[in-house]
C-alpha cells in the first residue's frame, strides 16, 4: 500500500534533519536554503510494541513490521505558485503525496539562517498556506467554469452538487482559509477527493523546538496552536537536533537513558512515524505464527476481504471467512490454541470491519 507523507516547509526549518532521523533514505542536511533539490523518498518501519509482544510469544523465524513512506520535499518560498524558487517542482511533488507533515521552526539559533531573517512560525505557516491556496484557487476556478455549463444548460444534478461545493471552496480560499476548513457531508467527501486539492490534504504541524522545549513546547508553539485552532489539523512538538543525537547512538539502552534524562517516554521520531501512519488513515492487523509475525497495513474501515487481499489478491477473490483473535486475548491466553479452547476465536464473514490490532487467519478458495 503505497501512501506517502510529504515533509514540507520553508528552507532551513529542519525538514531534512527530521527526514534523516526517520527514514532509511538519506537527505543532505546543511545550513543553506534548497539543500534538498530532488524529493527524497524513504520507507521507515512503524514502531509497534504489539508486534514485539507477539514475537515474544510466538518466537517466529522472522518479524516484519508495517512501513510508511516519507518524502522530503524541497523548501518553498513566497511566489512558489508563480514559479518562484523551486515552486513549480514543490507544488508538483506535494500533489503526489497523501498527507502533509508541515515543519515549522519554533527555536532561536543565530547559527542557523532563516530565509526571512527572523523566527515566526505563524508567518512561515501562512507563507506556505498562501502558495497552496493560490494554486487551489486556480484549480477551483477552472473547474467552476466547466461545471457551471453542465449544471445550468445540461441540468446535470451531480454537476449542481459539485458546483455548490466548488463555490464554497472558492469562498473559503478567498478568505485565506484552506479547503480542509470547509465542513463536508459524506457525499461531498467523495466529490472533494476527485478534485485533488493541495489544502484539502490531512496535515500535521510539526513544531521543531530546542532541546529545552521538547517536552512542553514554548511561546512559538503556543502561537501555532492558536493559529490552527479552527483547522482540522494536528500539532506535534519535536526537537530535530535532539532526534539527530538520538539517531547517532548505537545502543537501545543509551537511547532510552538519554530520553529518560529529557523526561520523554519515547523518541519524537517514533511518535512522528506513528502519527504519520494514522494521519494517512491507516491501521494494522497482524498474522502471527512460528514462521512469521507480521504487521499488515490497511485503511481504517476496510472489511475482511479487503484485508485478505493485502496479503494476496487470491485471498480476496476467493474469500470464505476470517478467523479473528483480539490482540488482548492472544496476549492473555498465550497461544492460538489456548484462545480457541477458551472460545475467544471469532469467525467473521465478508461484512466484518477489521479492527486495529486484530490477529487474523483467512480461509479462501480459488
Amino acid at each position: 500500500m503505497s501512501l506517502k507523507c510529504g515533509i514540507v516547509g520553508l528552507p532551513n526549518v529542519g525538514k531534512s534533519t527530521l527526514f534523516n532521523c526517520i527514514s532509511s533514505g538519506k537527505a543532505q542536511s546543511a545550513n543553506f536554503p534548497f539543500c534538498t533539490i530532488e524529493p527524497n523518498l524513504g520507507s521507515t518501519n512503524v514502531p509497534d510494541k504489539r508486534l514485539e509482544k507477539l514475537a515474544e510469544i510466538c518466537k517466529p523465524q522472522r518479524v516484519i513490521p508495517a512501513t510508511v513512506d516519507i518524502v522530503d520535499i524541497a523548501g518553498l518560498v513566497k511566489g512558489a505558485s508563480k514559479g518562484e524558487g523551486l515552486g513549480n517542482q514543490f507544488l508538483a511533488n506535494i500533489r503526489e503525496t497523501d498527507a502533509i507533515l508541515h515543519v515549522l521552526r519554533c527555536f532561536e539559533d543565530g547559527n542557523v539562517v532563516h530565509v526571512d531573517g527572523s523566527v515566526d512560525p505563524v508567518r512561515d505557516k501562512e507563507v506556505v498556506d498562501t502558495e497552496l491556496q493560490i494554486k487551489d484557487l486556480e484549480t477551483i476556478e477552472s473547474r467552476i467554469s466547466k461545471t457551471q455549463k453542465q449544471a445550468t444548460t445540461g441540468g446535470d444534478k451531480e454537476a449542481k452538487k459539485l458546483l455548490e461545493l466548488l463555490l464554497r471552496y472558492k469562498a473559503a480560499l478567498e478568505q485565506g482559509k484552506s479547503c480542509r476548513t470547509v465542513e463536508l457531508t459524506d457525499e461531498e467527501v467523495s466529490l472533494a477527493h476527485d478534485l485533488f486539492l493541495l489544502t484539502n490534504k490531512p496535515v500535521m504541524y510539526v513544531c521543531n523546538v530546542d532541546d529545552a522545549s521538547a517536552v512542553n513546547g514554548n511561546h512559538y508553539v503556543d502561537a501555532v496552536r492558536e493559529a490552527v485552532k479552527d483547522e482540522n489539523a494536528e500539532i506535534m512538538i519535536i526537537s530535530a537536533k535532539t532526534e539527530s543525537e538520538i539517531a547517532e547512538m548505537d545502543s537501545y539502552e543509551d537511547r532510552q537513558m538519554f530520553l529518560d534524562e529529557l523526561g520523554l517516554k519515547e523518541s519524537g521520531v517514533s511518535r512522528l512515524i506513528k502519527a504519520a501512519y494514522h494521519l494517512l488513515g491507516l491501521q494494522t492487523f497482524f498474522t502471527a505464527g512460528a514462521d512469521e509475525c507480521r504487521a499488515w497495513t490497511i485503511h481504517k474501515g476496510d472489511k475482511a476481504p479487503k484485508a485478505a487481499g493485502v496479503i494476496h489478491t487470491d485471498f480476496e477473490k476467493g474469500f470464505i471467512r476470517a478467523e479473528v483473535i483480539k490482540y488482548e486475548d492472544f496476549v492473555n491466553y498465550g497461544s492460538e490454541a489456548a484462545v480457541r479452547s477458551a472460545g475467544k476465536l471469532a469467525t467473521e464473514g465478508k461484512e466484518y470491519v477489521v479492527q486495529d490490532g486484530d490477529i487474523m487467519h483467512f480461509l479462501f478458495n480459488v
